[in-house]
């Protein structure tokens, strides 16, 4: 029996077939590739959208923003519950800036100073109503710790330190 002789065109046939294999995953991967930064930028687009709306809904109702919280806890039903609504938009849009933006510290920052004014409303739900904060991720619930930490602020008396703290 006799073997067959490889052509020339055979053999360039094969190369050409393996070449086109090869570019062929290099194209996908840099889908992959275009899919993810994609991905990344919708969800830095959301988080801006998000906390922009946040700060209007601060522009808006600055006694919210800026709260007595003494004055709301012995305010009518519908105040306390705008104000607890006001603080659960402000932490949605600090989960989503940080998911978003988790490595660039003036997003942390901003969050912090904006969650500062609240402490010890979030203080004092947390002691008495933690299931509040099931409904944030253990991200926000712990950057709300470390916040409450660095400005001193602890159950059961939940008053902050003066001055605050640096934020982590």
């Amino acid at each position: 029996m006799a073997v067959a002789k490889t052509q020339w065109w055979q053999v360039f046939g094969n190369a050409a077939q393996i070449s086109s294999a090869a570019i062929a995953l290099l194209g996908f991967g840099a889908v992959l590739l275009q899919l993810n930064e994609i991905r990344s930028n919708n969800r830095a687009a959301s988080a801006r959208q998000v906390y922009l709306a946040y700060m209007d809904l601060e522009f808006r109702f600055p006694e919210l923003a800026v709260p007595d919280y003494d004055k709301i806890k012995s305010g009518d039903r519908e105040t306390r519950i705008r104000y607890e609504s006001f603080v659960s938009y402000l932490l949605y849009a600090c989960e989503e800036a940080l998911a978003a933006f988790g490595t660039q510290g003036e997003w942390r920052n901003s969050c912090g100073y904006d969650v500062k004014g609240h402490l010890t409303f979030l203080c004092e739900k947390m002691s008495e109503d933690p299931e509040f904060f099931s409904t944030f991720s253990t991200v926000t619930q712990d950057f709300v710790k470390s916040v409450m930490a660095s400005a001193g602020v602890v159950s059961p008396n939940c008053n902050a330190k003066p001055g605050g703290g640096k934020l982590t």
